[in-house]
């Protein structure tokens, strides 16, 4: 399993030393259906290109973005894309994505995509979000897998979850925790923590207002587990940002031989 880090340019130095393969958090799509980047180190080059849609214009003319998009792959020595999309599914946001793959797959790159674009490019490498919160973790991969034809078809998009969610959970939707105000919960309440393996995630209970609360998180070792899962199924990558993981980076990646990064799971 090949493993990414999503890192911003000013995060991409420090990221690189524990994983070489970035996913360059620095591309979002402009006015006029063009490119627009962040400032990059000039020696940063290979991985992904990353591109956000967030608060993005109507892409007008998807041929122009696309050849756009193919000589910054080319300029950088990029092996892909990956469509960090955000905003919910717009037919002009399909409509590039439809030509995107194709044209990357014609130059032996390869584009990853929301898995709210399922089927949207042939040949695209769809993202499944790894922060469960119900059911079965190892299930909802297999079952992804089943749709997508194969595992091989799917990557992993490692979301490090922590979430309190009020009981009884009706809606199965917590609220996200922050790392200050989980540290300060832990900090409080001394609680004694579980591992689910259904889900796959860490948990504990604790009592506000004589309101019960569970909270559900990952750390390093569920992380790991999970890419662990992800790899035996045959999933091709997976995904982890930054900003995210940056406390517990020394715990999930370890230096090998070549000075390349290597996942707790690889």
């Amino acid at each position: 399993m090949q493993i990414y880090l999503a890192a911003a340019p000013e995060a991409a130095q420090e990221a690189a030393q524990y994983c070489r393969t970035l996913a360059h958090v620095a591309y979002r799509i402009g006015p006029d259906s063009t490119l627009l980047r962040q400032s990059m180190l000039l020696q940063s080059r290979g991985g992904l290109l990353s591109i956000s849609d967030r608060e993005a214009p109507h892409i007008d003319d998807p041929e122009a973005l696309c050849a756009a998009v193919l000589r910054e792959c080319g300029r950088k020595g990029c092996g892909g894309v990956v469509l960090d999309f955000e905003e919910p599914l717009q037919r002009d946001r399909l409509a590039f994505a439809k030509r995107l793959g194709p044209a990357l797959c014609g130059t032996r790159r390869t584009l990853y995509i929301p898995e709210s674009y399922a089927g949207a490019s042939e040949g695209a490498v769809m993202l499944i979000c790894t922060a469960v919160s119900g059911g079965s973790f190892s299930q909802r991969l297999q079952e992804a897998a089943s749709q997508a034809g194969g595992a091989n078809r799917l990557a992993l998009d490692v979301q490090r979850l922590c979430m309190d969610f009020p009981l009884p959970a009706r809606t199965g939707e917590g609220e996200p925790l922050s790392a200050e105000v989980f540290h300060r919960l832990m900090e409080q309440e001394n609680p004694s923590v579980f591992f689910s393996q259904d889900l796959c995630a860490r948990y504990f209970t604790y009592t506000k207002n004589a309101e019960a609360h569970f909270v559900l998180f990952d750390d390093a070792g569920t992380l790991s587990q999970k890419l662990r899962l992800g790899t035996g199924m045959g999933f091709s990558a997976a995904f982890f940002m930054w900003p995210e993981i940056k406390d517990i980076a020394a715990k999930l990646f370890h230096p090998s031989s070549n000075g390349r990064g290597r996942g707790a799971g690889s």
